[in-house]
């Protein structure tokens, strides 16, 4: 193997690491953040953890859902910003705005009508202890507070998601770092209650968040308008809602199967967590302390996807694609490399971090278990996300669909639901052999990444 095909050079990496690592410190930080909140709650009981847990386990299907949404458009907004096509970009914007605001209309009217219903598809005690319906009391309470921060998050998204197609990738770091810290501080007085303020638990942690929210939506919202003169998208956006109808529907049939594929793909690890759940609420403890850890150490692969996304989808608006294919196979190995140190790390912290929560020992025990199996499968989860980057960037929706959300519901979802429901084993083994069908999927990836079915320029001279 000839590895200079695949290690780039110095300003190579300063041009990855400009894009990528404002994204990793901003999605590291909010990871962080959300894991101090997660241990607070932890040290309160047993309980509120799960509770809590579980109403994340339902919003990360709306925030997949949102992400689907934006990730859609931003196939046809990398590639405008890329061709310096800026009425595209500035119709791509307002495509987000629409589309995105009547998602979190439904995702609010589904979280109040049915809330209760979907929390009680995790729990699961046959011993008769009270602990289901002091769970569910937990997340009720917590998800109505909730529901107030879906409309700044997901303006926050759209702003965030459309300057990072730019290339500005700071000034939504910059945000999150403050609204980050907001949520910090809020989280220890609201949970715990300091002084004569009273202490709030599941409660004051959802306040915390939702005023976390509405701090970075007023920041990132307000310094893009600021900047009007190096935005010129953001001149006169909000003049017209109207997006033209050829745009339109080619993002729509570009993009819904990502959208769609988002929205299964989160529903799908929502389907695998209930599936796990049938073991009892142990699990749910258990792996609710085991992705709080993961989650922080994931944003090294996460922000390289997003970073592949960016510079791979500019470089093919510009038309540049034998320059786009090499770039993407070093980025590909550089992202894959990384995750080798990291996933060493998530082995040491494996055996210390599930004792800082406040609960039983057997949890702390398969806590630790999960962890140790999330670091093995690291690289390969890193490989995965770099090639389903890779080949939306070059608007292949279609083949992502079938790669990504449609694969789970046809390999891991039936067969995580055969091993949680009959096969009798425990659930480490049955955790265990989930992960088999992602190796699988990493072969697949690397045929379709090597065949190049990616490359192609979709935004031509004149669209908008």
């Amino acid at each position: 193997m000839n590895l200079k095909r695949y290690i780039g050079d110095r300003k190579f990496y300063a041009m990855v690491l400009a894009i990528a690592v404002p994204i990793m410190v901003q999605n590291g930080i909010t990871n962080f953040v959300a894991m101090i909140d997660n241990i607070m709650i932890g040290r309160v009981g047993t309980e509120q953890m799960s509770g809590v847990a579980v109403v994340n386990q339902l919003l990360f299907v709306f925030n997949l859902s949102v992400f689907g949404m934006l990730s859609g458009a931003g196939i046809f907004g990398a590639q405008f910003f890329g061709s310096g096509n800026t009425e595209g970009f500035r119709n791509t914007f307002r495509f987000k705005l629409l589309s995105c605001f009547l998602l979190t209309l439904v995702g609010i009217l589904l979280f109040l009508t049915q809330g209760e219903r979907l929390i009680m598809l995790y729990l699961h005690d046959e011993s008769g202890s009270g602990m289901v319906e002091l769970t569910l009391n937990y997340g009720m309470r917590y998800l109505r507070i909730m529901l107030i921060g879906l409309v700044p998050y997901t303006l926050a998204q759209i702003y965030a998601s459309t300057l990072r197609e730019t290339g500005e990738t700071v000034a939504p770091m910059r945000a999150g770092i403050m609204a980050v810290a907001t949520n910090t501080v809020l989280d220890y007085v609201l949970i715990f209650g300091i002084g004569i303020i009273p202490g709030f638990g599941v409660e004051g942690a959802a306040a915390a968040t939702v005023v976390a929210r509405c701090v970075e939506c007023v920041l990132i919202v307000s310094w893009t308008h600021r900047r009007a003169e190096r935005f010129a998208f953001i001149r006169g956006v909000y003049c017209s809602m109207k997006v033209p109808g050829s745009l339109a529907v080619k993002i729509l049939v570009k993009g819904s199967p990502l959208m769609f594929n988002e929205f299964i793909w989160a529903l799908g690890m929502a389907m695998l967590a209930q599936c796990y759940s049938t073991y009892g609420l142990e699990v749910i403890a258990a792996q609710n302390i085991s992705s709080t850890i993961s989650n922080v150490c994931n944003v090294i692969w996460i922000a390289m996807g997003n970073a592949i996304a960016i510079i791979i989808g500019q470089l093919l608006g510009a038309g540049k694609l034998e320059e786009a294919k090499d770039t993407d196979r070093k980025l590909i190995f550089f992202s894959v490399a990384s995750c080798f140190g990291i996933a060493v790390l998530l082995v040491g912290l494996a055996f210390v971090f599930p004792h800082i929560y406040n609960t039983e020992q057997s949890v702390r025990a398969l806590a630790t278990q999960f962890i140790l199996i999330s670091a093995v499968m690291m690289p390969a989860q890193a490989f995965l996300n770099a090639s389903y980057f890779t080949i939306r960037s070059g608007g292949k929706t279609g083949i992502t669909f079938f790669f990504d959300g449609g694969f789970m519901w046809i390999c891991t979802i039936p067969l995580a639901f055969v091993l949680s429901r009959f096969s009798g084993f425990p659930i480490l083994v049955t955790y265990l052999l989930c992960q088999i069908p992602d190796l699988i999927k990493c072969m697949i990836g690397y045929i379709l990444v090597k065949k190049g079915i990616w490359i192609e320029n979709l935004v031509g001279a004149g669209e908008s």
